[in-house]
């Protein structure tokens, strides 16, 4: 039986992959920008300022947590968000080592 595409890359270069890929949206994006300047977030002051719908905040919420980059407590009937700090310190080392691996320019092309 033939390899699925994920077993020929190593662990990280698939886990890179699924954190940039749960990362890869606007809206995702602009979350983890909101959560990062107030250092929590409550679901229902994003669908203020981001100008989403509840249920469209709620997905993109969903996808970032299942991909570890946030966590959530519920408090109430609200739900708060938080950057996850071990997953997010991985994420930066990764990226700031396949960042650094580039030499400079080189006259390639």
């Amino acid at each position: 039986m033939g390899l699925t595409k994920t077993e020929i890359f190593t662990e990280e270069q698939n886990q890179m992959a699924a954190l940039l890929k749960a990362m890869a949206h606007p809206a995702r994006i602009a979350i983890l920008q909101r959560i990062l300047k107030s250092n929590t977030c409550i679901c229902g002051d994003l669908v203020d300022e981001l100008g989403l719908a509840q249920a469209t905040i709620s997905q993109h919420l969903k996808e970032l947590k299942n991909a570890g980059i946030i966590q959530g407590t519920i408090e109430g009937v609200s739900v708060c968000y938080c950057i996850e700090p071990k997953m997010w310190k991985l994420l930066q080392n990764q990226l700031e080592g396949f960042f650094s691996s580039y030499k400079g320019e080189q006259n390639c092309c």
